[in-house]
Order: C-alpha cells, then structure tokens, then sequence
C-alpha cells in the first residue's frame, strides 16, 4: 500500500469523530484514501478530561488505561512539527475514462482496470503509447467485522484462480448505473455481473482474509466471514461508534462525603424509614438536604457490604444529577461544565403539564464524544442507557489502543422530569399493553431480518418519551433560533429512577450558548401544547395514524404511527436513527387507537 502523507484536503475535527475516523474511504481532490489508525496519526490534540467517559471506555474496550485527545489540529506555522492525519491509498484498482462502442452499434461503456503498478505518474499508458487519466474503482469487498480490501478481480472474473493476465475490463451496458448492467469483463471472453457479485449467498467474492490497511501493512487478523460487495461511497460502507457523557458534578462523591461525615447517625440504618427517622435531626436535615432516602441507604449498604450494587450507567447518573437540581433561578450566574437551575411550578402550570414534576433549564453544558471504534453495512446505536454493548463485534481503531480521540461540545438545554406514577399507571392500562404487545412484535420481526443485533425492545415509557421529544424538538425550533438539526435529545426511561428528556444544543466550537433554549425554556407550557397540537393530525393521515409496525410490505418494524410527515427528524438530532417512534403513544390520532399519554383534553 501508498502512504499518502500530506494530502490536498481538511477535515473539521468533529468530523473525524462521526464520520471520516479510522478506516473510514475518503475522497480527497487527488487521491481516494482509506483513513489510518490512531498510530498514524501526528500528536497535538489537546487532551480531553472526562474521567466518567474514560472509565466506561476502558471497561468497554478492556484495556489497563486510556486517554482522550482531540484530533490533531491544522498546522499553518510551517516552521513547526507537521500535523495530520496519515492517508493510505484505497483501493489500488483503477479504471481509465476510454469509451468504445461494441455490441450492434450500441453504446457500451468499457473502461479498462488496471492496478497502480501499471500507472506512470498516476496515468495509465496502453500499447498504442497513448496516455488514460484514471479513477479509482468504486467497488470493494468487505465483511461485517469491518475488514476491507480490493477484489481479486482475475479470480473473480475466471471463477476462481487463473492464470489468465489479459486486460480487464469494466463494461457499463445501460445508463442506470444498476449492478445488473455492470460486468466485468477479461479479454478472454470470461465475464461476470456485479449483481452476481453482490449474492452473499454464492460466495463468489470468496472468504475474507483478515485485512486492515487503515493499521498499515502486515496487520491482518483471522476472520473467515464471507466476504461482501461494498461500494465505497455508499451510506452503508462506514458508520462510526461513539460514546458521549454530559459531564456532571460528582454526585457520587457529593454523597459519599455527606455519609462520611453523618456516619455515626448512619451506620445502623437498615431502610430508607431509619434514615427519615434521622432526619429529625438537624444535622442529618441540613447535611443530607439534597440527597433521597434511597441514595443514602445504597451508599450505605454498599460500605457495609449488604447489596452493593454495579456502576451506574451512563444516563442514570446524569439523571439523578438532573432530578437534584434544587434552587430557583435568581441572580446567580452560569459557571463551570454544568449549571442547572429548575423553574418554579407556578411559571409552568397549565393542563397539559399535569404529567411533567419539574422543569429544569441547563443553562450551561458540555458533552464530551469519544470514537470507540466503527462497523460496516449495519450501524450500532448505544443502549436506551447510553451504554455501547459489550457484544458488539467492532473494528479496531488501532493495533494498541492507548488513547481515543474525543471532542467536547458546549451548550445549554431544558429538562422535563415526568411523574413516575402517571408513566407508570398509564403502561398498565389494557389498551397500551396491547398496543406495544403490537410494537413488540414488528420489533421481533426486525430482529430476524438483523439476527446478529443484540438490540433490545426499549419499551414502551421509553417509546412514548421519544415521540413526545420528538414533537417538541419541532415545535421549540420555531422560535428558538436553533434549527431543528441543532437540537439534540438524551431520553431517560429508569423505572428505578425516574423518566425524563433533555433536549440541548452544542458546539465545538463556541463557550457559552446564544441562550435560545432558556429563553423558550420559560415557556416551556407554550411549547408543549403547540407539539401536542400539530401532532394530533399528520399530512399523511390517515395512512400513517393507521400503520402498523408488523406490515410486511411496508417493512417498517420499528415504526408505529410515524413518517417525515410528523415524527421524523434529522438524525444527527434522534439517539435512535429515527427508530421506535410511534405518535398515537403521545397524542390521539386519527385511529381513534385510545392508548395516547397526553389526554385529548390537555
């Protein structure tokens, strides 16, 4: 393989995080390039520190210890180290722009393919001396556990190996563009179609070998999977895994030193009545003020012994967080990675927040992102806990991981709180378990068509969170001054816990926020009727208020009542691609369904 050490082209540093990471193809205005792992890249980014993230990372990757960096930054000082990111030539088939017309006087496209050792100064010289500007091929094999190199392309269009070295070529027999119409052609008289090619069940593309050029050479590992035809600038060829945490003040800590210092009232409570009974106490009272009953009596038995329990996951600390926001908003002013203030009831009553307990405006945020690795034809979205599964078969970013490389985004948001009892009353109604014994079964039909997915069914609090944040991304984007693709969701379904959504916005490159969240944020009653509103009839009722997630034409499994006409929003925004959504679980609709959250009168 080429090393292409200073390619013509930049990237933005988020980028490289969701979207161009390591062995990510990309195409640079003179090369084609397969992004190298993180050994390959020049140092320089800033370090990152996010011990919640790295601690997750590190169980989740199983190595000793891990740091996070920025990407390396451009470097426009030329009297200082080169920065970058090292490029490795791919694919190393190319084919050239000459046209012939064969076939009964009908326009065939045929190219010749050729390999880089054929190129003289990146063209290709035929017999006739005549000089061809060349492009890379656009189709390379792959396999699910994310290896990729070129086709064999002799052993392809023979069938197996041959000996055969005669020209190849590229015939294009219609103008669509389909596999069908794309052959492969030796002068031999040999050919075969890239639809051909494309059936995994034929194996025609042989088995794979192993191979990671993005690492460099010689770094190939045992695989054995059948290998697949991918076309290199399909949506489907890179889809990278990330990790985010919203750093938070360190709640756990906060408790453990309120025990500590409480412990002789403490130490013999053995249930959250002990510890309301010494409450009584002024001490205990003032000390223990922003903790619940619960979280002393876990911190408590996990000192002793007595049910200790496992790390809390990624959303249920920054839920718990959320949920302990206590003052009102006054005269203090945004400080640190986190300030969150709730808002008073009173601002916010109104019919349709009967459900909603408490409102909170972050007024200030940071979401740190960090690439744990990639997969290729079928992408990985974290758990409803924001945890990656362990499971997951994932691409390496490196021979030896020792660092990640992360960005931080800065913004503000708006929390709603749900009461847990009305979630929970409403799930036990005989109309919604039917409903999503429905939904669970599209999600079981989904399942067989992704066997290899470790996904599970979120549930129905959750589905109902989602759709309803959904709504509200759409209608706060009116008039906050963020479009809807800058409002991004976090979704909290913790029936130990509670249930919630965050709606934020963040950049990487700006401190502090324009403030368009909070200010709409006060009239957050506002915009929650006008989402509950717009979302009771769709422009395409009544086929979307009556779709059904086990239709088998439709084959949209994870869909209840949902399409771009309502529910479906820019998936930079959506935590789940655009996934388990259903509008009839929010608002009444057109189905007259009777399993709505939200009754018709709020």
């Amino acid at each position: 393989m080429r090393k292409q050490k200073r390619p013509h082209g930049q990237l933005r540093q988020s980028q490289i995080i969701t979207t161009f990471g390591p062995g990510a193809m990309l195409e640079l205005p003179d090369y084609s390039v397969l992004v190298g792992g993180l050994e390959h890249w020049s140092p320089g980014g800033d370090e990152i520190d996010e011990p919640r993230l790295v601690q997750k990372l590190v169980d989740l990757l199983e190595v000793p210890s891990l740091r996070l960096h920025a990407p390396p930054p451009a470097q426009d000082d030329l009297s200082q180290p080169e920065t970058g990111i090292t490029g490795w030539q791919f694919p190393e088939w190319f084919i050239t722009q000459k046209v012939q017309r064969n076939e009964e006087n009908r326009l065939i496209r045929s190219r010749m393919l050729v390999h880089r050792k054929q190129l003289t100064k990146s063209q290709f010289v035929d017999d006739d001396k005549k000089k061809h500007n060349v492009v890379p091929v656009r189709f390379v094999r792959a396999c699910r556990s994310g290896h990729i190199g070129d086709i064999l392309w002799r052993d392809l269009v023979h069938g197996g190996p041959n000996d055969c070295r005669r020209q190849l070529w590229i015939d294009e027999r219609g103008t669509s563009g389909d596999l069908a119409e794309v052959f492969v052609r030796c002068e031999c008289g040999a050919n075969i179609s890239m639809a051909q090619a494309s059936k995994i069940k034929d194996g025609v593309l042989g088995h794979c070998n192993g191979s990671r050029p993005w690492l460099g050479p010689y770094t190939n590992e045992k695989c054995g999977l059948p290998n697949r035809l991918l076309i290199r600038t399909a949506s489907n060829a890179y889809f990278t895994q990330t990790m985010s945490v919203i750093s938070l003040p360190d709640r756990d800590e906060e408790i453990k030193e309120a025990v500590t210092a409480l412990w002789d009232f403490l130490e013999i409570a053995e249930s959250t009545e002990d510890i309301a009974r010494e409450r009584r106490r002024q001490k205990v009272r003032s000390v223990l003020a922003k903790f619940s009953d619960e979280e002393v009596l876990a911190e408590i038995k996990s000192r002793t012994g007595a049910g200790a329990r496992t790390d809390k996951s990624v959303k249920e600390l920054e839920l718990e967080t959320l949920i302990a926001a206590e003052k009102e908003l006054g005269n203090d002013k945004p400080f640190g990675n986190f300030f969150a203030r709730f808002l008073p009831r009173e601002s916010w009553a109104s019919p349709c927040m009967d459900s909603i307990e408490k409102v909170v405006l972050v007024h200030r945020l940071r979401e740190v992102v960090a690439l744990a690795g990639f997969t290729r034809f079928e992408a990985v979205s974290p758990g409803i806990d924001g945890e990656l599964d362990i499971g997951v078969q994932r691409a390496a970013l490196a021979r030896e991981v020792s660092w990640l490389p992360a960005i931080e985004n800065r913004g503000e948001g708006i929390f709603l709180q749900f009461k847990k009892e009305a979630i929970e009353s409403w799930v036990t109604r005989a109309d919604v378990a039917n409903r999503g014994a429905e939904l669970l079964r599209g999600f079981e039909m989904w399942h067989e068509d992704h066997s290899s997915s470790n996904r599970e069914f979120p549930g129905l609090p959750y589905i109902m969170l989602h759709s309803f944040s959904h709504m509200l991304v759409t209608s706060m984007s009116l008039e906050c001054g963020y479009p809807a693709s800058s409002i991004r969701e976090r979704i909290y379904a913790i029936p130990e816990v509670g249930y919630g959504i965050l709606l934020f916005t963040g950049t990487t490159d700006a401190e502090g926020t324009l403030g368009g969240l909070i200010q709409s944020g006060r009239r957050i009653h506002e915009h929650v009727r006008n989402a509950l509103t717009m979302s009771e009839l769709c422009s395409n009722d009544p086929v979307c208020a009556q779709h059904e997630s086990t239709n088998p034409h439709e084959r949209r499994f994870l869909h209840g009542a949902a399409c771009h006409g309502c529910l479906l929003i820019a998936e930079t925004s959506c935590e789940q691609h655009n996934e388990f959504l259903d509008r009839s679980l929010v608002v009444p609709t057109v189905a007259n369904r009777g399993v709505e959250f939200f009754p018709a009168d709020a």
